[in-house]
């Protein structure tokens, strides 16, 4: 399975970013996915994550309400829109693969997910 993260880049407090995460390898629609990220000197943290089927979504409670996650089956590609950035935004964002296969719940630790992108950064200046 291989995950391409792309989208990130430089913003301002207050703006928005959309990250991408396009999936190859393996059938995209019966697998839930998720974003996690890792600032400096911090541990991955779960952001958000999206079942399956796309019915059950899970965030963070630092982020909820200001993004929101998605997912096109038909592209293989999931998304995360982050609106009203924050400096403690700024981190490397990564997109993950469960490996349950129609799994209902919604993981949130990083052990739960098996498939990892590469990580694109997100940069939010005060």
């Amino acid at each position: 399975v291989q995950l391409q993260a792309s989208g990130g880049g430089l913003m301002q407090a207050g703006g928005s970013l959309r990250l991408s995460c396009a999936a190859s390898g393996r059938p995209f629609s019966p697998y839930g996915m998720g974003w996690f990220r890792q600032a400096p000197g911090k541990e991955r943290e779960f952001v958000s994550g999206i079942s399956w089927s796309g019915a059950t979504t899970r965030y963070a409670d630092s982020v909820q309400g200001r993004f929101i996650i998605s997912r096109d089956n038909a592209k293989n590609t999931m998304y995360l829109q982050m609106n009203s950035l924050k400096f403690e935004d700024t981190a490397v964002y990564y997109c993950a693969a469960d490996s349950v296969l129609r799994r209902t719940a919604v993981p949130n630790e990083v052990g739960q997910y098996d498939y990892w992108g590469q990580g694109t950064l997100v940069t939010v200046s005060s």
